[in-house]
């Protein structure tokens, strides 16, 4: 997404000129460390009123693995670790890195600039091993704020799996995500499954069709990297507008994230469509 911005424009000055052309981007940093609350009032500060955030959330609150150093020093004292020093996430740990996020994020909420939290699930997150109910208090603890869950095992679509685990996120107040991705039977390949579990937001996030890359590649660029066309934008569209029907806004990101596909597909969406749509953004 480098490539998107003005060359030899600062790194503190993409925030505020990546506002002036959305409306919206979808927080990518928050998935490798929680935030500073100083950092959170610097984004509100630097974008206007009306622009809001997708916040991710850390990854051992989405069940990836990470070391000690991922976790706020106040928090490593007591934490767990496994044989290879991955961190044990715990009921203790979960509720504290919950409460760390929402303190963080202060700014974004006193300004009116927080959207929803998303959970990117790992594939490792699946029903053989887990049950979505075990992300309940998590949810509990965000709540009233929305937590948009995108699993990424497919075996959670499959006939008998995807009503139960779609009645717990209505229940919950959870949010559905729903994506854009290669096709294909690969178990980390998500199906075009639409939904709206909470009346307040719909989620659609685009990954682009590099299906060789989605499955194989070894870096974000590598993986997501996917120029769409007008036709493939159109078939993402119509989905939008059809969740649109059933909710009160649909919050509609790219990931596409290789060199500018992400902010162009946006760019290009929003004149099909003229309507508001993101990108992910680190």
């Amino acid at each position: 997404m480098e490539e998107w911005y003005p060359a030899g424009l600062p790194e503190r000055e993409r925030l505020p000129w990546y506002a002036e052309h959305f409306e919206a981007v979808e927080l990518n940093s928050s998935f490798y460390g929680v935030p500073a609350t100083a950092q959170a009032r610097r984004w509100a500060e630097a974008t206007p009123d009306g622009f809001t955030f997708d916040v991710k959330l850390h990854r051992l609150l989405s069940r990836h693995s990470g070391g000690l150093d991922s976790v706020p020093k106040p928090l490593r004292e007591g934490a767990k670790t496994g044989p290879r020093g991955r961190v044990v996430l715990d009921e203790r740990l979960e509720a504290a890195l919950a409460d760390t996020t929402l303190e963080a994020v202060e700014p974004l909420l006193a300004a009116g600039k927080l959207s929803t939290f998303l959970l990117q699930l790992s594939p490792a997150f699946g029903p053989h091993e887990h049950r979505i109910e075990e992300l309940a208090p998590l949810v509990e603890r965000l709540a009233p704020h929305p937590v948009a869950i995108e699993l990424r095992h497919r075996s959670w679509t499959r006939k008998g799996r995807l009503e139960p685990v779609l009645a717990w996120m209505e229940d919950a107040g959870a949010v559905w995500v729903g994506v854009d991705a290669p096709s294909g039977e690969q178990i980390t390949i998500m199906p075009p499954v639409d939904a709206v579990t909470n009346p307040r937001v719909a989620y659609l996030r685009a990954h682009g069709r590099n299906a060789e890359g989605y499955v194989r590649g070894r870096s974000v660029a590598e993986r997501f990297a996917h120029r769409y066309t007008d036709e493939e934008l159109e078939e993402i569209g119509a989905r939008a507008l059809e969740l649109a029907g059933n909710a009160e806004q649909v919050r509609l990101h790219f990931n596409n994230n290789a060199k500018d596909f992400a902010p162009m597909a946006a760019e290009r969406m929003r004149e099909l469509l003229g309507q508001t749509v993101a990108t992910s953004c680190p």
